[in-house]
């Protein structure tokens, strides 16, 4: 991610510029004054070319400035239409906490969907236009950030990605739109829309000096909505379809989730997307838990409410640097380009590299910003703070990877015996009610496999089966290790990722990654086919192949040890496992990942019902 950025370097570099030509220039033009009155054109000139340079000066001042802005495009009054979860977080502190590490939180920071939507810009030729980020940056988007804005010169409300207001202040009901939703513009004092659950709003606005807070920029106490009005979709399953039901401009579905749970036990039981990721266990409908709405001068406003975890756990993680995401308000004290300059993996702002760095023991030439081993240590505790938070993120994952589905076996088929091929089975249901394992954007990701591996009587592995290739990627079509002949296809694979399917002259249709035709497009357009898509029931030439496990859907995967690699009598092990990952490398690297990136990856891969069984091998 670092190398798509300006580095703090260049801009220390420019400063330095602008300086020393203030610097020459001055001295000239002081000249040209001293001549004095007997010169009065001169003067005049000289007076002329002062100004000329003074506000060249500050166009260059303004311009270096820019590329740290908030967002130069919209003014301070503007900005304060669209309050931030930081501000909404002084009185829902455990909300904002959940919310700061979830996915929402992440939509606008990912530096996968940067890439992402850049590449698809380009094959695009920009004609995709705000596609992608008005769901991400919604606010962003609707404030008039170019689409192209870095994350540095963005807003702290277009940072948030899907923050409280991107829920909280939708007045009208969507359906499936795209994520072209509107954002009710309104300062931090106007009332939001909520559930309306139990709410106590009423009373806490009339005692204002006992709770300390205003509904106005007069008078002291923390700034609080003076209102919350009852939106009932708030709380179903079609307010989440406005943007987790995606088509994109070739007539494909990318996202199906809306697809998936219409026709879905969960909804004929009237479970909603919000009773499974809200609710107070990860992937199940067992209820909510109870807290307060809010914590309001010191006290706790209506403590027994039901509370919805805005953590809305899934399976998704952060690639992201750990001093930009999660969202913490003391990181706020360094810029977005003070963080990328951030060494964290090399260990600064620890004690022991600091220690080292004291005694001379490592040389390290330190950015300008981080020269101070103080205001390192100071990140550093913020870093720790938040790969905490991420760790933490990771149990709720895996808890609802392994709430949602289950596997029976091994089933071994006859009597194992030495030299005799070993063929055994397991089974795998999806035991969510509401979508497919997995769901979520399909094609490209997310990926979920399964890993199995024979572990003879001397703890050797003599067999595999979902292993994966020096890059991290499957060993099947799309590794680089298998197409440069370094390892051998994984014929036995089993993985529920959906692919799109593509015709090019190779032959019939092909997996690939994104459904566009590079073998046959010199340059590949990707337009909305002149052919109603509902025709075909896909674009002509491209199609999807899923993979993935319908609700209570299941599935029997079988495989076969050649006999010739079990050579000795005793107990053998049989061990499983389920692997979970946002993204595949292959793809990372197709649209221009950095190795930080793929490294960050394939460190959160989720493993889940990962067990043994020993098995006894008779001569």
């Amino acid at each position: 991610m670092c190398a798509a950025f300006l580095s703090e370097n260049a801009v220390a570099a420019l400063s330095e510029a602008a300086g020393l030509q203030t610097q020459q220039a001055q001295p000239r033009l002081r000249l040209a004054q001293n001549k004095g009155a007997a010169a009065e054109t001169d003067a005049d000139a000289a007076l002329e070319a002062l100004i000329k340079h003074d506000e060249e000066r500050r166009a260059k001042v303004k311009a270096s400035k820019a590329e740290e802005a908030p967002i130069p495009a919209v003014d301070e009054e503007t900005l304060s239409l669209y309050p931030t979860a930081a501000q909404c977080g002084e009185c829902h502190k455990q909300i904002y906490e959940e919310w700061s590490s979830s996915q929402h939180a992440y939509a606008s920071i990912s530096p996968m969907f940067h890439k992402f939507e850049q590449k698809f810009q380009q094959l695009t030729q920009g004609t995709v236009g705000t596609f992608c980020v008005r769901c991400h940056q919604q606010v962003g988007t609707q404030l008039g950030e170019a689409r192209e804005t870095p994350l540095w010169a963005r807003s702290q409300i277009s940072r948030e990605g899907v923050s409280c207001i991107t829920c909280h202040r939708v007045k009208e009901n969507y359906g499936k739109v795209n994520g072209e939703r509107r954002v009710e513009p309104g300062k931090i004092y106007e009332p939001v829309y909520g559930s309306g659950e139990k709410s106590v709003l009423k009373d806490v606005l009339a005692n204002k000096k006992t709770y300390l807070v205003k509904t106005g920029t007069d008078g002291r106490g923390n700034d609080i909505h003076k209102g919350m009005i009852t939106k009932d979709q708030i709380t179903k399953s079609e307010f989440c379809v406005s943007c987790h039901q995606v088509a994109v401009n070739l007539g494909i579905k990318l996202e199906i989730v809306w697809d998936q749970y219409r026709d879905s036990p969960a909804r004929k039981a009237g479970v909603s997307c919000q009773d499974c990721h809200m609710g107070k266990v990860p992937g199940k409908p067992e209820g909510y838990a109870t807290a307060p709405s809010a914590i309001v001068g010191g006290k706790e406003i209506n403590p027994g409410r039901k509370h919805a975890n805005h953590r809305f756990i899934g399976p998704g993680y952060s690639i992201a640097h750990p001093g930009i995401f999660p969202h913490n308000t003391k990181a706020q004290a360094f810029s977005i380009k003070d963080w990328l300059a951030f060494d964290w993996r090399a260990g600064w702002g620890t004690t022991a590299f600091e220690d080292k760095v004291a005694d001379g023991k490592i040389k390290a030439d330190f950015p300008k910003r981080w020269a101070d081993p103080i205001d390192r240590e100071d990140a550093r505790e913020i870093i720790q703070e938040n790969l905490a938070k991420l760790d933490q993120r990771d149990k709720l994952r895996k808890q609802v990877m392994e709430n949602s589905s289950h596997v029976d076996g091994p089933y071994i088929k006859g009597d194992p015996k030495v030299g005799k091929d070993l063929a055994f089975s397991y089974k795998i249901k999806n035991t969510n009610t509401g979508h497919n394992l997995p769901s979520g954007s399909l094609g490209a990701q997310p990926q979920l496999w399964v890993n199995v591996a024979l572990v003879d009587p001397d703890g050797k592995n003599i067999w595999e089966s979902g292993y994966v290739d020096r890059n991290g990627d499957m060993a099947n079509l799309h590794s680089l290790d298998v197409a440069a002949g370094r390892i051998k296809t994984d014929q036995q694979l089993v993985h529920f990722q959906t692919m799109f399917l593509t015709t090019n002259v190779k032959g019939t249709d092909r997996e690939m990654y994104l459904p566009v035709n590079f073998d046959i497009d010199p340059l590949p357009h990707l337009r909305p086919p002149g052919v109603p898509t509902t025709v075909l029931n896909h674009p002509p030439l491209v199609r999807m192949e899923n993979r993935s496990l319908t609700p209570l859907g299941e599935k029997v995967v079988s495989y076969a040890v050649p006999g010739n690699l079990i050579k000795k009598p005793g107990k053998y092990r049989v061990a499983f496992r389920m692997r979970s990952r946002a993204e595949p490398i292959y793809f990372m690297r197709f649209v221009g990942s950095t190795k930080d990136m793929e490294q960050s990856m394939n460190e959160r891969i989720m493993n889940f019902h990962d067990f043994a069984v020993e098995l006894e091998v008779k001569r």
